[in-house]
């Protein structure tokens, strides 16, 4: 039971309209388990549903302003869900090469020498994508997706709310992952998931 789980939706979207991390983090606690499971039935990747979600919960933070309290939080999230898969597939049909390794990331998950070469490469610039986020967030960020550690644990070692570790997360994916769209390269973005397991599994 979050600490809000007594308010009503109303004043909960109300307080995430102006920004309340609280009231943000009840609503991710409570819908981002649903929102992966139905992006994982729209895309049939598992990692790729995974970054979808949290570009989910990244627009409602980002657009928070437009909330309307009034109106039912799951289908506003599930539109936010369809509309970043259809802009993903724009994406895909764009670049052919591209489409070529979503087939094979689905289907084979990459023979094992193309894999080692892939996430060399990948570590490189996700490393560099890490040293560039603001200090709180890059520690957060390493201690909880690097190493491993539960929100609780990082939260009794800094001295922070779980809910603010969780918006650092997220701030942090979506820095990242505008980093490596800089590049030019979506598929290094969208092996985000993979290569933070291979770091962690290789330091």
């Amino acid at each position: 039971m979050t600490i809000y789980s007594t308010y009503s939706d109303y004043d909960l979207l109300s307080l995430l309209k102006h920004g309340d991390e609280r009231a943000f983090d009840h609503f991710y606690q409570l819908y981002s388990l649903p929102i992966y499971r139905k992006l994982l039935k729209m895309i049939r990747v598992d990692i790729l549903a995974e970054e979808l979600m949290q570009d989910v919960f990244v627009r409602v933070w980002d657009k928070r302003h437009l909330i309307e309290p009034g109106q039912p939080f799951k289908s506003y999230l599930y539109l936010i869900a369809q509309n970043l898969v259809h802009d993903f597939y724009r994406k895909v049909a764009r670049e052919e090469r591209l489409q070529s390794e979503i087939k094979a990331f689905s289907t084979e998950l990459y023979l094992h020498t193309e894999e080692r070469l892939f996430l060399k490469e990948t570590k490189e610039i996700l490393d560099k994508a890490i040293n560039q986020l603001p200090a709180q967030q890059k520690l957060v960020f390493n201690l909880c997706k690097i190493e491993g550690k539960s929100y609780e644990e990082v939260s009794d070692a800094l001295g922070i709310s779980t809910s603010t570790i969780n918006g650092h997360i997220v701030k942090a994916t979506k820095n990242i992952k505008d980093y490596m769209f800089n590049y030019q390269n979506i598929a290094f973005a969208l092996a985000l998931s993979t290569a933070i397991l291979a770091v962690a599994n290789k330091k």
